[in-house]
């Protein structure tokens, strides 16, 4: 269990900044593991936007603290970034990694992807009451309201994963293929799998090219 509670290059939860924002996170929260988890949740899930768009290679865009210093991310630097702030309080996380079918994707992203298969999606385990829990910070209120999608709650005891339909009934997230669980972000092996999904946006083995906008700004028209 102690290697789910080391600071690491992506869990760097040693960062001075990203001790602040834990800190500032949990004022006034009692001190008790759950209602901290929960609130660090919200935290991650709201204050972080959520942007596919900002994807880049790099093994430092992967981390927690560049999350928090973009203020934007998408799945697997958010779920890194709960993880982190977990850890930082003695709660053991380790990452999950699944593909999913995304069915309300925007026509940009999925002419971008060329697919509506999301692979490598991310997600945190938390270690709470004696057993592992899944979180899902990814898509901030704003965006789901957008969606029509309720925002992902977490209870700290249920699994908190997408739904699999929308308000109306519409079909919203379907997991296709289970990854597993790490203690450390498997960048070598997430990247493997991005460019055997995604070659197109890897020109001559380059990486790809910065996109313009948000999903939110997909969805809104803005």
């Amino acid at each position: 269990m102690e290697r789910y509670l080391q600071p690491t290059e992506y869990f760097d939860y040693n960062q001075p900044e990203l001790k602040d924002w834990i800190a500032s996170q949990l004022e006034g929260v009692p001190d008790d593991e759950v209602e901290q988890a929960k609130a660090l949740y919200l935290a991650v899930r709201d204050s972080v936007s959520y942007n596919p768009y900002v994807f880049r290679p790099e093994p430092k865009t992967f981390s927690a603290s560049y999350a928090l210093k973009t203020g934007e991310s998408y799945c697997i630097p958010k779920a890194v970034l709960l993880g982190a702030a977990a850890r930082a309080i003695g709660i053991p996380s380790r990452l999950g990694l699944a593909d999913v079918r995304n069915h309300l994707s925007s026509p940009k992203l999925i002419e971008w992807l060329r697919s509506d298969i999301f692979r490598m999606h991310g997600f945190i385990e938390l270690y709470l009451n004696g057993h592992w829990v899944k979180a899902t910070p990814a898509f901030n209120k704003q965006l789901c309201e957008l969606m029509k999608v309720e925002p992902l709650e977490f209870d700290g005891v249920n699994d908190s994963v997408f739904q699999e339909y929308t308000e109306s009934g519409k079909a919203h997230m379907e997991y296709v293929n289970d990854h597993g669980v790490f203690d450390d972000v498997p960048h070598d092996f997430i990247l493997s799998g991005i460019k055997a999904a995604y070659g197109h946006l890897f020109p001559d083995g380059k990486a790809p090219d910065a996109i313009e906008g948000s999903l939110v700004q997909d969805i809104s028209g803005s």
